[in-house]
């Protein structure tokens, strides 16, 4: 497979491994449609690319909002003579006890994560059965494999994902359209905060840099693998959660009070930032 054929629509293009994947695809060729909700950080992330005008476009959209998504789908359709790849990368999560999240932020996770890759997959899929070549990448986590407490909201809207992924697979079995799953473990984006990261380091979790899940996406484009989960031992425990979750139980009954301890430094941050993040959103 040539980069330089694909046309792809990233989502949450400014984050940590948004960012590094706008970076790699461009680095490999590819032709870039990227969205975020932050205009500036598009604006910024278009310089970096350096690539020439008619190979990279920029257009600022929330995807949780219904008006927004359908004008980026309306150039996504017409850019270029329309994209023939979807990578799905945009998400959002926190580390929380799920007693200690506001009904806002559950509507948030399941439209983010679950409902707008959905909706754009659904709004772009006529237009990529038509092509001769076409993919749909869904970056979940290692989390839509192995409920973990703490993040019981992001481990149901990964799961979801996962799911989804593979139906669709399936149905799209005998079509030209490829369908693709990347499950990252812990990577070092500024969706963490400081207390997810401090839990992490007292469990001794491996955190990836976001340029090697980049890295792992583009393979797996380039390969057609339709499912791939980053590191180990994690691949190793999404497959034991699944015939003996039982013993992914009792490990993670041990490590209970530390999560509980971080989640609550973790909620207690949310709660602080969260007028501040609500009025940006009224003003954006």
């Amino acid at each position: 497979m040539s980069f330089s054929r694909l046309r792809i629509l990233l989502t949450g293009a400014t984050g940590g491994i948004g960012l590094a994947t706008a970076r790699e695809l461009a680095a490999r060729g590819a032709a870039l449609l990227v969205t975020g909700r932050d205009g500036t950080a598009l604006a910024a992330l278009l310089r970096d690319l350096a690539l020439p005008e008619e190979r990279c476009l920029a257009v600022p959209a929330d995807l949780a909002d219904t008006a927004s998504r359908a004008r980026l789908v309306v150039t996504a359709l017409n850019w270029q003579g329309g994209v023939n790849t979807l990578v799905n990368n945009a998400g959002v999560g926190h580390l929380a006890m799920f007693g200690d999240q506001t009904p806002a932020d559950l509507d948030a996770a399941l439209t983010t994560n679950v409902s707008a890759p959905l909706q754009l997959c659904h709004a772009l899929l006529p237009q990529l059965r038509s092509l001769p070549e076409a993919h749909i990448v869904n970056v979940g986590s290692v989390f839509g494999a192995i409920g973990y407490p703490g993040y019981a909201v992001y481990s149901a809207t990964k799961f979801a994902l996962r799911g989804f992924s593979e139906a669709l697979a399936r149905e799209l079995a005998d079509t030209r359209v490829q369908v693709h799953y990347l499950a990252p473990r812990a990577t070092h984006t500024p969706m963490n905060g400081a207390a997810a990261d401090a839990l992490n380091a007292s469990l001794g979790v491996t955190v990836d840099p976001p340029e090697r899940v980049a890295a792992a996406l583009c393979d797996m484009l380039a390969s057609g693998r339709r499912r791939g989960v980053i590191g180990w031992p994690e691949k190793l425990f999404a497959r034991l959660n699944g015939v003996l979750p039982g013993v992914i139980d009792r490990a993670l009954a041990r490590q209970l009070p530390q999560i509980r301890r971080h989640a609550l430094q973790a909620s207690v941050a949310h709660a602080a930032a969260r007028p501040l993040t609500d009025s940006r959103r009224k003003l954006g």
